[in-house]
């Protein structure tokens, strides 16, 4: 007898998870429908780092604030250690410093602090130690270790709220209440298309109006020399050059044009500095940005040159050994993220701007209240 179900979620990263979560707390049966055998995608090849500040203003940073918090709700719930707080953006050009005051005036400043360079080291003494103008800090991020979080999110939510997992199966078509798989016939009343940057399966014709690309990114874990410490996730000012958050203020092309002009590598493959700390020591390090309907899947030891010297002029990490690569994809488009009714009691939602372990447990609630609201 086929199982039926009040709502289908199609994808199981983080977006998939977090509305499986936000529909059971609406007391709604969920399954979580994925092809893989285990979270392979985007979920798990990033940071980790649930970053408030660097969002873009308005409804985006709202749904930051609001993931960042059921982030804090659930991690000890699942198991999931919340292995840093807070962030620092490292200034080492002048045309930081007004920007970092320009941002301190707007709404998405409240609780951030423009640092000396005496506070910054501080605060982060694993700083380097030439170069420091000062810096950004922020006391709002959260910083987790995604290849065990979205298991263990998976796990806890199958384990105390019942959702159902079925892996290694392909969603074929959706006609409510049937869903077509490789493994059979799923019923449900409602369905939640979550496809990652999967632009051909379901809905294609949808999700080609959307104006969508792929963003490729490399990254990689450092092991720097015995007695670093990194206290807090720590950024250069590339960021503030990158990050809507920052880089939509008028105060930001100072700082953009000195970058293009000094240092084009940079920009030209979407470079900017983020490093945080691991449970053993190790530091994961990134990232990049190439954007094409099909990036090429092989990484370039020039960009990681570049990550790698980005990190030594902000951090004292010494002769840091890399000891581990890798590359991942997501999907990117001109708005944050897309929510979409293909047809009744189905949503196809996306997050486009690589933002997904920040904000998505906001956007399933929203995505919740347009269907059941």
């Amino acid at each position: 007898m086929t199982q039926r179900f009040d709502l289908a979620v199609v994808g199981a990263g983080i977006l998939g998870l977090a509305h499986a979560l936000a529909a059971v707390r609406r007391g709604l049966s969920v399954v979580v429908i994925d092809r893989d055998a285990q979270a392979n995608g985007a979920s798990v090849r990033n940071f980790g780092f649930v970053t408030v500040t660097s969002q873009r203003a308005g409804a985006h940073w709202r749904r930051a604030w609001r993931s960042r918090d059921v982030w804090a709700e659930v991690a000890p719930r699942a198991g999931i250690d919340v292995l840093q707080s807070g962030s620092l953006i490292a200034a080492r050009h002048e045309e930081s410093l007004p920007l970092i005051e320009a941002f301190l005036a707007t709404p998405m400043g409240q609780g951030c602090r423009h640092l000396s360079p005496d506070q910054a080291r501080t605060a982060c003494p694993g700083l380097a130690p030439d170069g420091l103008l000062g810096a950004l800090w922020s006391p709002h991020e959260l910083r987790v270790e995604s290849r065990t979080a979205i298991p263990l999110l998976a796990a806890w939510l199958e384990r105390d709220h019942g959702v159902v997992f079925r892996r290694r199966t392909a969603v074929h078509g959706i006609a409510l209440p049937e869903i077509a798989t490789s493994a059979g016939r799923v019923e449900a009343e409602h369905c939640i298309v979550c496809p990652g940057d999967d632009f051909l399966g379901l809905y294609p014709e949808r999700v080609a109006a959307l104006g969508l690309t792929r963003c490729l990114l490399q990254m990689l874990r450092v092991r720097p020399e015995p007695g670093f410490h990194l206290a807090l996730p720590v950024m250069s000012d590339l960021t503030l050059a990158r990050y809507d958050g920052y880089a939509m203020l008028p105060q930001a092309e100072p700082l953009q044009a000195r970058i293009r002009s000094e240092r084009p590598a940079y920009p030209q493959a979407g470079i900017h500095l983020i490093a945080v700390a691991s449970a053993d020591g190790t530091l994961v390090v990134g990232d990049s940005h190439v954007y094409a309907a099909t990036p090429e899947p092989f990484a370039s030891e020039a960009v990681d040159a570049l990550i790698l010297d980005e990190l030594q002029a902000t951090l004292a990490v010494g002769d840091a050994r890399v000891v581990e690569r890798w590359t991942g994809t997501y999907a990117s488009g001109p708005e944050p993220m897309v929510m979409d009714a293909p047809e009744d009691r189905v949503r196809l939602v996306m997050v486009t701007s690589g933002t997904g372990a920040s904000t998505s447990f906001a956007i399933a609630e929203e995505t919740m209240a347009d269907l059941y609201d």
